[in-house]
């Protein structure tokens, strides 16, 4: 793969990586690294993903990534680090706590649905579940968060 479209390709998508490996891992160290692992894999492997899917071939990479390293057994000896986040409202916070708050099958629906935009036969792709398994997680989630913030 060529240098600028690696460049052009991590300028576009890193953040909505990071986001998402965050979502996944809790830790903004964690999730920084796990960007570069992504990125890396392109250089490596010289895949080029089709024009048009490059999103969809990221967001899969890095559920893949997140998963494999959620797995090992390096990651189950480790401690985690408080993370302190900015927000510009204090709202903003509490609705972000209760998001990372949910079960992961809850808080990756939300977040691929409501964050990134995707569809709910895009995210059971992405996840190998049917939309109606995506659509009930969504329906779940809102009830938890509302149960949730409403307390």
């Amino acid at each position: 793969m060529e240098e600028q479209q690696i460049l052009s390709l991590f300028r576009q998508y890193s953040n909505m990586v990071y986001r998402l490996a965050y979502s996944y891992l809790h830790s903004s160290q964690d999730a920084e690294d796990l960007v570069q692992t992504v990125f890396l894999k392109l250089i490596d492997k010289g895949t080029i993903p089709e024009p048009g899917k490059e999103r969809a071939y990221l967001t899969r990479t890095t559920i893949n990534c997140c998963k494999d390293q959620l797995k090992s057994a390096w990651r189950k000896r480790t401690v985690p680090m408080e993370d302190e986040l900015t927000f510009q409202k204090p709202e903003d916070r509490e609705l972000f706590r209760a998001v990372m708050d949910l079960p992961e099958k809850y808080r990756i629906v939300i977040y691929l649905h409501y964050y990134e935009g995707y569809t709910f036969p895009e995210i059971a792709a992405f996840l190998k579940i049917s939309p109606s398994g995506v659509s009930m997680r969504v329906h779940r989630a809102k009830k938890l968060l509302k149960k949730q913030l409403c307390n």
